[in-house]
């Protein structure tokens, strides 16, 4: 049996605000495999994010337990905690998160540059990403002068750069219009397919959700239903 990349077991996350515990997650076990490309989805409010904020590694769990790549997260130092976000979790939000004064090429190479890779070799995996999301005559581009769609796939380049096993991806096309939004969505399934990436994306569109396989559906900080989407195989084309 294939070892989970990603286990949740029992987690919860309450937070104290003032003197009242407001539960995110109740309880919430799920497993994700590599090479999975699951949907993250609820109502606004479900516990979605927080959940992300978990798989990544930026939260911790109140209680139960959160294992990446068989490392329990609550049992890392804060230094092992940020090497595994470095090099096993690639993140892509709702907002690019670009540095407006550094090109397209600067801003993917960045990531390298703080895990202190080598300039020759930074800068080969740099190009090599940016041509894997068609961006590769834009890459002494500034922010300024991309679409959002553009900056989007810069983003994406980003994430890749480091070469994560894991790709989070937060609300990735709430800030796009529809059909900038499905030339990003189609990136993230294509990376899935061809690259063999495992995918985690949150989104409250169902529209988006059907791209991926597997869907968690969360309310009120627990899961409701996990299910396969029969519609989507990695050998489909869309």
């Amino acid at each position: 049996m294939k070892q989970p990349l990603v286990v949740l077991k029992d987690v919860w996350k309450i937070y104290q605000m003032g003197e009242v515990k407001v539960p995110a997650l109740r309880g919430v076990s799920v497993e994700i495999h590599k090479g999975d490309f699951v949907a993250i989805i609820g109502q606004s409010g479900s516990g979605k994010s927080t959940m992300m904020n978990m798989v990544g590694c930026l939260d911790m769990p109140t209680k139960g337990s959160v294992h990446l790549k068989s490392h329990n997260i609550s049992e890392l130092s804060e230094s092992d905690l940020s090497t595994m976000r470095g090099k096993a979790v690639g993140f892509i939000f709702q907002q690019y998160n670009l540095i407006p004064n550094m090109t397209a090429f600067e801003n993917v190479m960045l990531p390298l540059e703080f895990l202190e890779i080598d300039d020759a070799e930074a800068e080969k995996k740099t190009i090599e990403v940016l041509k894997l999301v068609g961006l590769e005559n834009y890459m002494h581009h500034l922010p300024s002068q991309l679409s959002g769609g553009q900056q989007q796939r810069v983003s994406i380049a980003r994430s890749l750069v480091t070469d994560p096993e894991i790709i989070l991806a937060d609300e990735p096309t709430g800030a796009l219009d529809s059909v900038t939004g499905k030339e990003v969505i189609e990136t993230l399934q294509r990376l899935w397919r061809e690259e063999g990436k495992t995918i985690i994306m949150v989104t409250h569109d169902l529209n988006l959700a059907k791209y991926a396989h597997r869907h968690v559906e969360l309310k009120d900080g627990k899961v409701i239903d996990i299910r396969e989407n029969k519609n989507m195989k990695k050998g489909d084309t869309k």
